[in-house]
């Protein structure tokens, strides 16, 4: 296909198609007229897309079908008949896309948190700096577990729950400035260190696992994912390869802020546990193997769905219609 003369025979329709797109009233032949030139239009997109890929031409036909189309169908799809879609098909590939970036972070929290309490463990004056010995002998041996029954099993999740979603909310919408995340994860795991280190102090490591073992892995691995999500965001602006940088940006951001959505619904399921089933009066297998089915859950959604999602070409962003034109260029 040429494409320059291809456009040169059509401008007058496509000029056409976006003047009738553009006006605030039609009359009935004029309405007529713009489904019909609609209808040619996509055809030729179509034409062009498959010869000659994405091109100047082709985006800016593509915004004149686009104004065309809100004018004989109104809104999107409705929120109901797009959720299938979003739990099936978007969001399980968006969490696909970062399950290796989720597994450094993943690895960077664990290395560090783990650092940190080896060198609390053997400076004493560290763990002194933490605060009196009767200090942390009350955490160790009453604050530590009465943490999870200090309030009403409803009430504490429901505040455990807003707290974390918040936090990955937060990793992920500030993850473009690149400082955040690195800050939020050092932070989480100087934390878990930290505590580890005067639960060993008070031979009460195992105390120690035993409380964070139900929740924490669930809850860990979200906000691992949403890290993992700001990142790429940040790395979008950064690396965008053949997209420009606001192109990249608005892709990602748009595919990896839908991940926040998700773990919304992973956070509660994690405050759940961690409201009723840490504290409870059951076996320590059973309370943890309530955990471990809730990340095997996710991480098969996460890994399988996903899976299956990206091979039918999902990325996790919205559709073109949806999403709009990437460009728009003037006459």
């Amino acid at each position: 296909m040429d494409l320059d003369a291809y456009t040169a025979a059509h401008k007058k329709e496509w000029d056409r198609l976006t003047e009738l797109g553009s006006r605030r009233q039609l009359s009935g032949a004029e309405s007529d007229e713009l489904i019909e030139r609609y209808q040619a239009g996509a055809t030729q997109l179509s034409a062009m897309k498959t010869t000659a890929g994405s091109t100047v031409q082709g985006d800016r036909l593509s915004v004149g079908l686009s104004r065309a189309r809100l004018r004989f169908t109104g809104t999107s799809a409705n929120l109901l008949s797009m959720l299938p879609r979003f739990f099936v098909l978007q969001l399980p590939a968006a969490l696909y896309r970062l399950r290796w970036l989720t597994l450094a972070v993943a690895l960077f929290t664990i290395v560090v948190a783990a650092l940190y309490a080896v060198w609390a463990l053997g400076n004493p004056q560290v763990l002194a700096n933490m605060g009196t010995e009767e200090q942390l002998a009350q955490v160790a041996n009453e604050d530590f577990v009465g943490y999870y029954s200090s309030n009403p099993a409803a009430s504490f999740t429901g505040l455990v729950w807003t707290n974390n979603a918040f936090i990955a909310a937060q990793c992920i919408a500030f993850g473009i400035v690149g400082v955040y995340v690195p800050f939020v994860l050092f932070q989480n795991a100087q934390g878990l260190g930290m505590t580890a280190a005067v639960m060993f102090s008070y031979d009460k490591g195992d105390v120690f696992f035993l409380y964070i073992a139900p929740h924490g892995q669930l809850e860990l691995t979200a906000i691992f994912v949403a890290a993992a999500a700001g990142l790429r965001i940040f790395w979008a602006w950064i690396a965008p390869g053949a997209r420009t940088r606001g192109q990249a940006l608005a892709e990602d951001g748009r595919a990896l802020f839908s991940v926040a959505i998700g773990l919304v619904i992973v956070l509660l399921v994690s405050g759940i546990i961690e409201g009723f089933v840490t504290p409870a009066p059951w076996p320590w297998p059973i309370k943890i193997g309530i955990g471990s089915l809730g990340l095997v859950a996710f991480l098969f959604y996460m890994i399988v769905v996903g899976r299956r999602a990206t091979r039918l070409g999902e990325t996790g962003d919205l559709g073109e219609f949806e999403a709009g034109s990437t460009r728009i260029y003037s006459s």
